[in-house]
């Protein structure tokens, strides 16, 4: 395969025969990482049953084990189905371009700019806050949480498309993505406090990425940016951290292990309340109005019901 090009776009159509070149020359980049990952969360409980620190629930910690682990066994089950499709892609834009490692840089910017789009969403859409309610879970702030990936969020890869339509060439893309990926395992801690204000002005910092998980009425919906968190200054969404946040989803779920529910309880919920709306308008309200509308909702239903039973009475 031709590495350096002498012109940027204009690459030839990738042969689809030459699909499992292009998957061996895609590093499994969070694969190789996995021990040095491994290696820092072993640490950080160790320091943090030392210091008294109970940031760390057993359950809880193993319930985002098993969530991740399941993760990385979906997407190499995945893998290849990905890859035909950014090739389709690549192969059908007359902009395609060369194989050239320095388009990494504008490829992770327009790609954080669409993940910046992608979790927005997935915090006021319901659909989409299914495929991600796991990640909030937690009502502990630590390592493992960034394992806590949900193992149907392949339907957000509609947010990521403009990657692939711009004409990035499918090894960097897949690249790309997984070099974010890894990215946002150091900001799952609290071990790391505020670093240099230059630094928490342009990235996603752990400081920053705290007020995201945080339940307080100030925190909720803020900080979406998973690299670059000037995108949250910029759309208007961003808080910085003052008070220590209070970890989880407001209605807390507890130390749960097991990832079946932890990642389907949502969805679960969601089917349940379209099946008991009546007509069509408010089926697809449950199913694609925000979590926040919906809460309120429920809560308004609840206190007419509660009425109901006091006037019975």
């Amino acid at each position: 395969m031709k590495i350096i090009a002498t012109s940027l776009f204009g690459a030839d159509k990738i042969p689809y025969e030459q699909i499992t070149n292009i998957e061996d020359s895609s590093p499994n980049i969070i694969i190789y990482a996995i021990p040095a990952m491994f290696f820092f969360t072993v640490f950080e409980v160790v320091y943090s049953w030392h210091t008294n620190r109970q940031n760390y629930k057993t359950k809880e910690s193993l319930g985002s084990t098993f969530v991740g682990l399941g993760n990385v066994f979906l997407n190499v089950l995945l893998k290849v189905g990905l890859l035909y499709s950014a090739v389709w892609i690549y192969n059908l834009v007359p902009w395609r371009m060369t194989l050239n490692w320095w388009t990494l840089l504008p490829c992770y910017v327009v790609f954080d700019f669409c993940s910046y789009w992608a979790h927005r969403i997935s915090h006021f859409q319901r659909f989409f806050w299914t495929t991600h309610v796991v990640h909030h879970s937690a009502e502990h702030y630590n390592l493992t949480v960034s394992f806590r990936l949900s193992w149907i969020q392949n339907f957000k890869i509609i947010f990521f498309l403009p990657v692939a339509f711009i004409g990035f060439h499918p090894i960097i893309f897949f690249t790309v993505s997984q070099i974010a990926v890894l990215f946002q395992f150091w900001v799952h801690t609290e071990y790391i406090g505020k670093l240099h204000p230059w630094i928490e002005y342009i990235f996603a910092t752990p400081s920053n990425h705290r007020v995201h998980h945080g339940s307080q009425e100030k925190y909720i919906d803020k900080n979406f940016a998973a690299t670059f968190i000037f995108w949250d200054r910029l759309f208007g969404t961003f808080q910085e951290e003052e008070e220590q946040p209070e970890y989880g989803l407001t209605t807390k779920i507890g130390n749960r292990m097991d990832p079946l529910f932890l990642n389907f309880h949502e969805f679960n919920d969601m089917i349940r309340d379209i099946k008991r709306a009546r007509g069509i308008r408010k089926k697809l309200f449950y199913a694609f109005a925000s979590p926040g509308r919906i809460h309120e909702e429920k809560m308004k239903q609840r206190s007419v019901i509660e009425k109901q039973e006091e006037g019975n009475r």
